[in-house]
Formats: structure tokens, sequence, C-alpha cells
């Protein structure tokens, strides 16, 4: 799609997106209501709409998203859920805003899929607390919100990106693990991936758990993880831990999230993180280093997309995406080379070339540096796996 054609786009769903939240909070009768996703910086954030008070997502992104246990709730039970009233939450983050009633409804995936969230609305004391017809409205308003987003996101996901990403993807994408270092969260999920990845993931979390024990500090500690599965191809994790996470209980709590693709990314727009200024603001630069990354363009080229300087651009790009631009650009590379791999029309040499690298034993090193296997190996391994799903 062309940069004018993906403008246009954008635009279009800008607006439907601004329609149905008019229609929402007139349906459902509420102040304020706002789209909340988990992602792969292990945690929850507030990303639509566009009108809301910066400083109500600051105070929400800063504190008290550990504290949102109705959003939780509501995921992990698949149903709407009042905002309890006695908790930190609701006195300490509602009431300061002006509201005294919430209430949860379950996404499927707001921005990528395999990330959950929910929609969350607000009303004041005067509207008064949301009845069980207006729970059950706020459920099927959800359901027609979750097929807009599936669609929409389809609609931008070309069927070769489709194909790469589908290997070994769980439905969900991220785990979470308590202080014994059992699944808190999303066990079945968990059991979708493969058995060697598993048993890494959980000698990982138990290592950040026993080294949380004999520190003293209160920091989030996070870290970005490659782990083989059986076949030695790789797959990265960000591993979060926190030291408390009252939404989901006491005690230290680990989120294990599988990092988006770069198709997950291509079908990202600006308007998915509408109320996250400095995220939205980074999504042009995705977009041109999907675009650019066989010519391999320098930093401060990629950084004026985002209007930033070269600095400040790589600090919020690693902040926000758990990786280097440099780290994304050769990502890129590898996912090209990956599709160009499975469609089996091309040799090695004429991929390495296509895809930027000096030559072919130069994308050779960098794939295997990358994926854990040479490219002739993961072909032979996508290819079994692709035809052994279909089967």
């Amino acid at each position: 799609m062309s940069p004018t054609a993906q403008l246009s786009s954008s635009r279009t769903e800008s607006s439907s997106s601004r329609q149905n939240w008019t229609s929402l909070i007139r349906e459902i009768e509420a102040t304020q209501a706002v789209v909340i996703s988990s992602g792969p910086r292990g945690r929850l954030q507030i990303v639509q709409p566009q009108k809301v008070s910066d400083a109500l997502v600051r105070a929400y992104d800063r504190e008290f998203q550990t504290e949102d246990q109705a959003s939780w709730r509501a995921i992990a039970d698949q149903n709407v859920a009042r905002v309890a009233r006695g908790g930190r939450y609701a006195q300490d983050f509602l009431r300061d805003f002006g509201f005294a009633h919430a209430a949860a409804a379950p996404l499927a995936g707001p921005v990528f899929p395999g990330y959950p969230g929910s929609i969350q609305l607000f009303r004041t004391a005067e509207q008064g607390d949301f009845s069980d017809v207006d729970l059950r409205r706020l459920g099927e308003a959800v359901t027609r919100f979750d097929e807009m987003t599936t669609s929409a996101r389809e609609s931008r996901t070309t069927v070769s990106d489709a194909g790469v990403a589908a290997l070994k993807r769980p439905s969900v994408s991220e785990f979470i693990f308590d202080g014994k270092a059992e699944v808190r969260l999303f066990q079945s999920s968990f059991d979708e991936l493969d058995e060697r990845i598993r048993q890494q993931i959980i000698a990982q979390v138990r290592q950040r758990i026993s080294r949380l024990e004999s520190q003293s500090a209160d920091a989030t500690d996070w870290s970005r993880v490659s782990l083989p599965d059986s076949d030695g191809d790789h797959l990265a994790f960000n591993f979060v831990v926190y030291r408390e996470y009252p939404a989901l209980g006491s005690g230290p709590f680990v989120f294990v999230c599988l990092l988006p693709t770069v198709s997950d990314w291509s079908a990202v727009r600006a308007s998915d993180f509408q109320a996250d200024d400095e995220l939205s603001r980074l999504v042009p630069s995705i977009k041109f280093m999907q675009q650019e990354f066989q010519r391999g363009p320098a930093l401060t080229e990629i950084s004026k997309a985002a209007h930033l300087s070269p600095f400040h651009f790589h600090r919020q790009f690693a902040e926000h995406l758990g990786l280097t631009p440099k780290h994304f650009l050769m990502e890129c590379q590898i996912h090209e080379c990956k599709k160009q791999l499975l469609a089996r029309q091309k040799d090695l040499a004429k991929i390495a070339s296509d895809c930027g690298f000096a030559h072919q034993s130069h994308f050779t090193s960098r794939f295997k540096q990358i994926t854990g296997l040479t490219p002739t190996r993961w072909r032979r391994m996508a290819i079994r796996r692709t035809e052994s799903a279909k089967a």
C-alpha cells in the first residue's frame, strides 16, 4: 500500500473509531470510555481514544495499571466486571479524576493479536453505578468492537506475512507467573508452546524470582531473552518482573511476553495508540524501516520520520518496543527472508541480494544468529510445520 493510501486508510479508520466511541458512550451512558491493552512491555496501558486526559493516562501508566483488577478479571473470566469500590483504583484513581463507578469488558486483541485488553467505562456519582442491563449491553458492544478491530488488522496483513507469523504462535502471547513460578494467567496458551521453550521459560522465571528475593530494590526488572525450541528455532521474549502487582494478588509476578512479529507491527497504525503520544509518534518510523530496510538507513534518517533527535528516538524506541532500531531493521530483513524462503521461488544468493545482504555468506551468518538455524534448515523446518498444521 502506498503512503498516500495508508494515510487515507488511517483517516477513515480514525473517523470510524470516533463514531464508535460516541455511539458507545451514548448507548450505555458514560462520561468516558477507554481502550486498555496489554502488550510486550508486560503492562496494561490506555491506548484509545485520542481525547482523554493526559494526566489520567500518565497516572494509569505510572502507577494504577498495577491496581486495575477489573481489567484483569474481565480478561481472565472473559466477562464484564465492575470496578470494586473499596480498592485503591477506585479511591485514588477514579475519584481523583471525578469518577465514582467503572466497568470493564474483555477485548481479544485491541492492538496486537495475542495481547488481550479491555474497554473500560467511567461514570460520575450522579450517573450512578452500572446495572446488569448496562453490563450486558457493554458486552455486546465489545463484541462488535473486537470484530471491527480484527477485520481492520486482517485487511493490513498480506498472505505471506500471515504465513510467517502463524508459525508456532500461541493463542495468547503473554504468560503471567506468580512467586511460586506457577502460571497464574493463560495456562492453556502456555501449554501450546513447544515443550523445550516451556521448560526454559520456567527456569528463567525461577531465576528471576530467586534474584528478586535477594535484592532490596523496588524497581521493575525487565530483560529480553531469545530461547530455542525443540528444532533450534529461536523465539524472543520479554521477561518483566514486579515485586508487587496488587491487581493479580500478593507477592511478586513475572510477565513473560512473546514479542510481536514484524508483520504484527506492519498492521499497526498510529491511531491504534491515540492516547499514547510517544508511541504513536514512533509508528511512522516503524513503517519507514519496514519499507527501507534493504538499504540500511542510518539512525539520523530514521529518527526524522518521528520528528525526534537520534538520541531521543533511540531511547524511546528501545523503551516502547523492547529492542533497538538497529535490531528492528535486522528483524525486518530476517522476516522478508523468511517470506521468500517459504515462497520457494528464489535461490539463497538471490534472497540475500534482494534483502540487502552484501553476499550469501553474510546472509547465512546473520540469519543463523537471529533464528538459530541456517536458511536451508529453517525453510525445511517451516515447510514441515506448515504441512503438518494443514494435515
